[in-house]
């Protein structure tokens, strides 16, 4: 029943971005947005999460390039779905995707898409959850220490350059506490913002990490549509 009912969802997801590409192209939601660059360590002492990526003691960090993107593209001074996509580069010229948007971060309202003028104090959740040997498993993001941040990108772009932004990762169960496993310190990139700039953690999986049948059919085909003409 699940994957049927994610079928159906994935057909509607699909036509709505068709007919929002229309509209907005080449990116029809997440069409601005800041592009970050720095370095991911990993925390010693962490939960294990059962996905191997996460789970693996790490001797140096991980090179990341990232982006912060308004969703529907609003003014700044109105609240709106913010978007982080990080993208982790491996030793052995891998990358690994993740895509995140502003949630709540307690049950059930990290499900929940919650709309923020900046991203000061706002969660980043995965929404859907990634399938691992032992469990199914959320991740997330928040700042720490917490910080006031713009939501005009080019102001907070110049707060960047002088302040690099500290982030910390957490993975969890659907339904039980968020445990930290890494820290990114993120600043701008030397690189403009492109639609050739595309994450994919379809194409781009962590490693250890499955996907659920449901989840492939709820999502990959609008990210197909969403995607169409561009780079990944």
């Amino acid at each position: 029943m699940l994957a049927g009912l994610a079928g159906v969802a994935g057909a509607v997801l699909r036509g709505f971005f068709a007919l929002l590409r229309r509209i907005r192209h080449p990116r029809p939601i997440h069409s601005r947005g800041l592009v970050l660059t720095g370095q991911a360590t990993w925390l010693p002492g962490a939960a294990p999460s059962g996905i191997a990526w996460i789970d693996e003691a790490r001797a140096k960090p991980l090179e990341v390039t990232a982006r912060l993107s308004r969703g529907v593209g609003l003014p700044d001074k109105l609240p709106d779905v913010l978007g982080l996509a990080l993208r982790f580069h491996t030793d052995e010229g891998r990358t690994a995707d993740v895509l995140l948007a502003s949630t709540g971060i307690g049950f059930p309202s990290r499900f929940a898409l919650v709309p923020r003028r900046a991203a000061t104090g706002a969660t980043f959740g995965s929404l859907l959850p990634y399938r691992s040997p032992r469990r199914p498993v959320l991740i997330c993001v928040r700042s720490v220490p917490s910080r006031v941040l713009p939501a005009d990108l080019e102001r907070l772009r110049r707060s960047l350059q002088e302040q690099p932004w500290r982030i910390r990762l957490y993975h969890a169960s659907p339904t039980e506490k968020w445990h930290p496993f890494a820290d990114v310190l993120l600043r701008p990139a030397a690189e403009a913002d492109s639609a050739e700039l595309r994450f994919d953690p379809v194409r781009h999986p962590l490693p250890g990490s499955t996907t659920y049948p449901w989840v492939r059919r709820l999502r990959e085909s609008s990210y197909r549509v969403a995607q169409r003409g561009t780079s990944g």
